[in-house]
């Protein structure tokens, strides 16, 4: 089903170069499909990671699906990523306070070099969870201390991760519990840490989120020093004793001295928790589906695979690596291809980890590191505590241009490495028939799978110039700028969009 179309929206691809191409598409028909395998894995980096190159996919088709979904779930068995190598040449990206630009750039580095992309990619799901932007706290620093613990916990047991959360400067001061007091009590944390990081609207009530937010109270930040000339000090979580609310609480149920310890405790053995989490996780990684603020009155997209999901939670209690394990082994995610429109992270790490050669933190890579705000998903600076919504609703006129020039941009330029190597795994196939050529070109940037008509209008168009000829210096050029002209055609495509 064309999940645009259901939602009665038409969906125009546009290639800046070469004009408007319209392909209205229903993705149902005749697909062209390389290997099983390759498709398989595929599927799993791209969204288990940021996509992967046919030499990377087909190393990871010979060490099997089920050994390479135990790696990604592992990234503590590979090297880390160099960070002194960014700071050599980026200084400003190691304490960057209120430099914009630089806030977005270590992170960005991590998620173009590491060898283990699963943990990146889980360090987004979290950040678009526990949504908190510099916009308040106004302090890269300090964002950026919270998603050092979001990567390390994200793989995790969910309540040790719920605390580090509760525990961190930068969130207290987004949801305001440095002004929460045994004496004053504000429910901005209680009541977000309620509907938006655990159990979802319609599963407490409004007594639930007052108690909640008497029993963190005394959770706060120490004193922040001034600024000084080159910066900001590091903030630090405090537990004031004297300022907890130490009478009886009544929450979902239980009646103690609850403290947020215990409260945690509380939600986490809750159903709906595993429900949320569940929803979440399919929603990140199998296929698009409702938006968060719907989930009390939307019923899931696909009410087994939350099953299965919420099992797996209640069982391992809240192991996030369980689940996942039992989420990318799982029919329903294999069966899930092309099913999800890829953020602007994934276009944009996804896009430069295929074509190479932006790996290296070289003059340009802060405005590099700022591509997918451009598109809508800013790292570290979420709309909203709400964080972004997905879907379709990454799609507007400016982020779709923003697309579209991005991609044209980065694949029409055969002087990057990863062109370069697909260029010349073409030119090994030979002289190839139009039919043939298209086929090869989306086989050596996926495997991709498109439409059949799609396919028959990229066949046209590699018609006009006839086949492709490799027997002179001057075939091999004209070859090779054709090559890159249907690259920056497919990258347009509607179907490139999805993941």
């Amino acid at each position: 089903m064309d999940p645009f179309k259901s939602k009665g929206i038409n969906f125009f691809d546009m290639n800046p170069r070469y004009g408007y191409i319209e392909f209205l598409i229903s993705f149902t028909g005749d697909f062209t499909m390389a290997s099983t395998d390759l498709s398989l894995m595929a599927h799993l980096m791209r969204r288990a990671g940021f996509g992967a190159s046919r030499t990377e996919l087909k190393e990871r088709s010979r060490q099997g699906y089920e050994a390479t979904v135990e790696e990604l779930l592992h990234p503590e068995d590979q090297l880390p990523v160099d960070m002194y190598e960014l700071l050599r040449y980026q200084p400003w990206a190691w304490k960057p306070g209120t430099i914009y630009g630089m806030g977005h750039a270590s992170w960005t580095y991590r998620m173009l070099n590491t060898k283990a992309p699963l943990q990146e990619k889980m360090t987004l799901f979290w950040h678009g969870i526990f949504a908190t932007g510099v916009s308040k706290v106004d302090h890269w620093d300090e964002i950026i201390d919270l998603v050092d613990m979001l990567r390390d916990k994200g793989l995790g047991s969910f309540k040790e991760m719920l605390v580090e959360v509760a525990k961190n400067p930068a969130m207290i001061y987004w949801l305001d519990n440095n002004e929460n007091h045994a004496s004053q009590v504000n429910e901005n944390w209680g009541r977000e840490l309620l509907e938006l990081f655990s159990m979802g609207v319609g599963n407490y009530t409004e007594t639930d989120v007052r108690e909640c937010s008497r029993a963190f109270t005394g959770w706060t930040m120490a004193p922040k020093l001034p600024r000084f000339p080159m910066g900001r000090f590091d903030w630090f979580f405090e537990y004031r004793e004297d300022d907890h609310d130490e009478g009886e609480k009544s929450f979902l149920g239980h009646k103690d001295n609850l403290n947020g310890l215990e409260v945690i405790q509380i939600i986490c053995d809750q159903p709906a928790t595993l429900r949320f989490l569940a929803r979440h996780l399919y929603n990140y990684f199998v296929a698009d589906d409702a938006q968060v603020p719907a989930w009390s009155v939307t019923p899931p997209r696909d009410p087994k695979a939350i099953e299965i999901l919420v099992e797996a939670l209640a069982d391992s209690g809240l192991d996030i690596r369980h689940v996942l394990r039992v989420l990318f082994n799982s029919d329903f995610f294999k069966e899930a291809r092309f099913s999800k429109l890829k953020s602007p992270a994934e276009v944009v790490i996804g896009t430069l980890r295929l074509v190479d050669g932006s790996a290296f933190p070289g003059p340009g890579f802060g405005n590099l590191s700022r591509q997918a705000g451009y598109m809508g998903q800013e790292f570290l600076n979420p709309p909203s505590v709400e964080g972004w919504h997905t879907g379709t609703e990454w799609i507007n006129s400016g982020s779709l241009m923003r697309r579209t020039n991005f991609f044209a941009d980065t694949m029409g330029d055969d002087s990057r490495p990863g062109v370069n190597a697909m260029i010349e795994w073409l030119r090994e196939q030979g002289d190839l028939s139009p039919e043939d050529f298209v086929d090869a070109c989306l086989d050596v940037m996926g495997p991709l799978e498109v439409n059949a008509s799609t396919r028959k209008e990229l066949i046209a168009h590699t018609n006009e110039s006839g086949p492709i000829k490799w027997e002179s210096s001057s075939g091999n050029q004209a070859s090779r700028e054709r090559i890159t002209e249907i690259f920056q055609l497919i990258v347009s495509l509607r179907d490139y969009q999805f993941a």
